[in-house]
Protein backbone atom coordinates (compact mmCIF):
# COMPACT_ATOMS: atom_id res chain seq x y z
CA UNK A 1 0.00 0.00 0.00
CA UNK A 2 3.44 2.51 0.83
CA UNK A 3 3.79 1.93 -3.33
CA UNK A 4 0.79 3.22 -4.14
CA UNK A 5 0.44 6.95 -4.86
CA UNK A 6 -3.27 7.40 -5.12
CA UNK A 7 -3.86 5.27 -1.37
CA UNK A 8 -0.70 6.96 -0.03
CA UNK A 9 -2.56 10.18 -1.04
CA UNK A 10 -5.66 9.53 0.33
CA UNK A 11 -4.11 8.57 3.89
CA UNK A 12 -2.83 11.97 4.28
CA UNK A 13 -5.91 13.99 3.14
CA UNK A 14 -8.00 11.74 5.45
CA UNK A 15 -5.62 11.97 8.76
CA UNK A 16 -6.16 15.96 8.34
CA UNK A 17 -9.66 15.28 8.87
CA UNK A 18 -10.31 16.57 12.92
CA UNK A 19 -9.65 13.99 15.20
CA UNK A 20 -7.85 11.37 12.58
CA UNK A 21 -4.02 11.14 12.49
CA UNK A 22 -2.37 8.80 10.35
CA UNK A 23 -2.93 5.47 11.83
CA UNK A 24 -6.90 6.35 11.68
CA UNK A 25 -6.95 7.49 8.40
CA UNK A 26 -5.04 3.97 7.49
CA UNK A 27 -7.88 2.13 8.82
CA UNK A 28 -10.21 4.05 7.16
CA UNK A 29 -8.64 3.91 4.15
CA UNK A 30 -8.60 -0.17 4.25
CA UNK A 31 -12.19 0.00 4.74
CA UNK A 32 -12.79 2.21 1.69
CA UNK A 33 -10.70 -0.53 -0.55
CA UNK A 34 -12.53 -3.23 0.88
CA UNK A 35 -16.51 -1.57 0.21
CA UNK A 36 -15.53 0.04 -3.04
CA UNK A 37 -19.15 -0.27 -4.57
CA UNK A 38 -20.78 0.07 -1.43
CA UNK A 39 -19.06 3.08 -0.48
CA UNK A 40 -16.50 4.48 -2.51
CA UNK A 41 -18.58 4.89 -5.63
CA UNK A 42 -21.41 6.74 -3.84
CA UNK A 43 -19.23 8.93 -1.39
CA UNK A 44 -17.25 9.91 -4.67
CA UNK A 45 -20.79 10.90 -6.24
CA UNK A 46 -21.98 12.85 -3.67
CA UNK A 47 -18.31 14.93 -2.64
CA UNK A 48 -18.57 16.23 -5.76
CA UNK A 49 -22.06 17.22 -5.77
CA UNK A 50 -20.76 18.99 -2.69
CA UNK A 51 -18.03 20.40 -4.33
CA UNK A 52 -20.39 21.75 -7.07
CA UNK A 53 -23.08 22.96 -5.49
CA UNK A 54 -22.59 23.95 -1.69
CA UNK A 55 -20.89 26.97 -0.90
CA UNK A 56 -20.71 29.25 2.15
CA UNK A 57 -23.43 32.14 2.12
CA UNK A 58 -22.08 35.69 1.47
CA UNK A 59 -24.49 36.89 3.47
CA UNK A 60 -24.88 35.33 6.65
CA UNK A 61 -21.98 32.55 6.81
CA UNK A 62 -24.40 29.41 6.95
CA UNK A 63 -24.14 26.84 4.33
CA UNK A 64 -26.34 27.41 0.98
CA UNK A 65 -27.45 25.10 -2.06
CA UNK A 66 -27.00 26.42 -5.61
CA UNK A 67 -30.68 24.71 -5.50
CA UNK A 68 -32.58 25.87 -2.73
CA UNK A 69 -30.29 28.54 -1.41
CA UNK A 70 -29.46 29.88 1.96
CA UNK A 71 -31.92 28.30 4.63
CA UNK A 72 -30.75 30.35 7.29
CA UNK A 73 -31.42 33.98 5.67
CA UNK A 74 -33.02 33.33 2.20
CA UNK A 75 -35.90 30.60 2.69
CA UNK A 76 -36.70 30.81 6.24
CA UNK A 77 -40.44 30.79 6.53
CA UNK A 78 -40.39 32.53 10.09
CA UNK A 79 -39.31 36.32 10.41
CA UNK A 80 -37.09 36.65 14.00
CA UNK A 81 -36.06 39.65 15.54
CA UNK A 82 -32.69 38.29 16.78
CA UNK A 83 -29.25 37.32 15.08
CA UNK A 84 -26.68 34.44 16.84
CA UNK A 85 -23.60 35.48 16.15
CA UNK A 86 -21.31 32.37 16.60
CA UNK A 87 -17.61 31.49 15.09
CA UNK A 88 -18.25 28.71 12.58
CA UNK A 89 -21.00 26.75 11.22
CA UNK A 90 -19.83 23.60 14.12
CA UNK A 91 -21.22 25.55 16.52
CA UNK A 92 -24.52 26.67 14.75
CA UNK A 93 -25.38 22.97 14.41
CA UNK A 94 -24.54 22.60 18.04
CA UNK A 95 -27.32 25.11 19.08
CA UNK A 96 -29.64 24.13 16.70
CA UNK A 97 -29.58 20.68 17.92
CA UNK A 98 -30.61 22.03 21.26
CA UNK A 99 -33.42 23.56 20.70
CA UNK A 100 -32.27 26.55 23.34
CA UNK A 101 -32.80 29.60 20.39
CA UNK A 102 -35.25 30.60 18.12
CA UNK A 103 -33.38 33.55 15.40
CA UNK A 104 -31.31 33.86 12.60
CA UNK A 105 -27.62 32.52 13.11
CA UNK A 106 -24.27 34.73 11.45
CA UNK A 107 -21.45 32.52 11.42
CA UNK A 108 -18.48 34.15 11.16
CA UNK A 109 -15.84 31.87 9.55
CA UNK A 110 -13.47 32.28 12.54
CA UNK A 111 -11.75 34.65 15.08
CA UNK A 112 -9.73 37.50 14.87
CA UNK A 113 -6.47 36.39 15.26
CA UNK A 114 -2.82 37.73 14.52
CA UNK A 115 -1.75 34.32 13.46
CA UNK A 116 -4.10 33.28 10.59
CA UNK A 117 -7.70 35.41 10.89
CA UNK A 118 -7.90 39.28 9.79
CA UNK A 119 -10.74 41.33 10.77
CA UNK A 120 -11.56 41.78 7.18
CA UNK A 121 -12.03 37.87 6.60
CA UNK A 122 -14.89 37.98 8.87
CA UNK A 123 -18.46 38.71 8.32
CA UNK A 124 -18.74 41.48 10.20
CA UNK A 125 -19.59 43.91 7.86
CA UNK A 126 -22.84 41.63 6.43
CA UNK A 127 -23.87 41.52 10.14
CA UNK A 128 -24.09 44.99 10.18
CA UNK A 129 -25.99 45.35 6.95
CA UNK A 130 -27.93 42.55 7.83
CA UNK A 131 -28.67 44.08 11.33
CA UNK A 132 -30.63 47.56 9.93
CA UNK A 133 -32.18 45.66 7.24
CA UNK A 134 -33.73 43.13 8.65
CA UNK A 135 -35.04 45.09 11.65
CA UNK A 136 -32.91 42.93 14.14
CA UNK A 137 -33.73 43.67 18.08
CA UNK A 138 -30.71 41.78 19.74
CA UNK A 139 -27.28 40.41 18.83
CA UNK A 140 -26.35 37.70 20.94
CA UNK A 141 -22.51 37.10 20.52
CA UNK A 142 -21.90 33.39 21.03
CA UNK A 143 -17.88 33.57 20.57
CA UNK A 144 -15.88 30.89 22.77
CA UNK A 145 -14.55 32.00 25.92
CA UNK A 146 -10.94 31.93 24.80
CA UNK A 147 -8.72 35.21 23.78
CA UNK A 148 -9.67 35.19 20.29
CA UNK A 149 -13.14 34.50 20.73
CA UNK A 150 -13.65 37.50 23.18
CA UNK A 151 -11.81 39.62 21.04
CA UNK A 152 -13.80 39.04 18.74
CA UNK A 153 -16.71 39.90 20.26
CA UNK A 154 -15.67 43.10 21.60
CA UNK A 155 -14.95 43.99 17.73
CA UNK A 156 -18.69 43.33 17.01
CA UNK A 157 -19.51 45.47 19.60
CA UNK A 158 -17.61 48.31 18.59
CA UNK A 159 -18.79 47.60 14.80
CA UNK A 160 -22.17 47.73 15.88
CA UNK A 161 -21.84 50.74 18.42
CA UNK A 162 -24.09 53.31 15.78
CA UNK A 163 -26.62 50.80 15.79
CA UNK A 164 -29.86 50.97 18.39
CA UNK A 165 -29.89 47.07 18.79
CA UNK A 166 -29.28 45.11 21.71
CA UNK A 167 -25.86 43.33 22.23
CA UNK A 168 -25.63 40.74 24.44
CA UNK A 169 -23.27 38.16 25.29
CA UNK A 170 -23.64 34.42 26.79
CA UNK A 171 -23.44 33.97 30.74
CA UNK A 172 -19.97 33.70 31.97
CA UNK A 173 -20.71 30.24 33.30
CA UNK A 174 -18.88 28.97 30.03
CA UNK A 175 -15.84 27.56 30.81
CA UNK A 176 -12.88 29.30 30.09
CA UNK A 177 -11.15 28.32 27.28
CA UNK A 178 -14.20 26.88 26.23
CA UNK A 179 -15.82 26.37 22.58
CA UNK A 180 -19.24 26.13 21.78
CA UNK A 181 -19.46 22.85 19.97
CA UNK A 182 -17.69 20.99 23.08
CA UNK A 183 -20.76 22.03 25.29
CA UNK A 184 -23.35 20.07 26.57
CA UNK A 185 -27.33 21.24 26.08
CA UNK A 186 -27.56 22.10 29.58
CA UNK A 187 -24.44 24.60 29.77
CA UNK A 188 -25.27 25.78 26.52
CA UNK A 189 -29.22 26.67 27.95
CA UNK A 190 -27.90 28.43 30.86
CA UNK A 191 -25.10 30.63 28.96
CA UNK A 192 -28.61 31.37 26.54
CA UNK A 193 -30.91 32.18 29.72
CA UNK A 194 -28.16 34.03 32.04
CA UNK A 195 -26.80 36.00 28.82
CA UNK A 196 -25.64 39.74 30.17
CA UNK A 197 -26.55 42.84 28.01
CA UNK A 198 -23.27 44.70 26.68
CA UNK A 199 -25.00 48.36 25.77
CA UNK A 200 -27.42 50.58 26.08
CA UNK A 201 -27.97 52.08 23.22
CA UNK A 202 -31.71 50.34 22.79
CA UNK A 203 -32.74 52.10 25.86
Amino acid sequence: MNNINEIEDLIKLISKLPGLGPKSAKRIVLKLINNRDEIVKPLANVLAKVYKNVTRCHSCGSLRSSSNGCINCENTKEKFDKICVVEDIADQWSIENSNIFKGYFHILGGTISSLSQRKEDLLVNSLVERVRKEKIEEVILATSATVEGQTTAYYIQDSLKNSKVKITKLAQGLPVGGEIENLDDGTLFSAFKNRSKLNSNSD
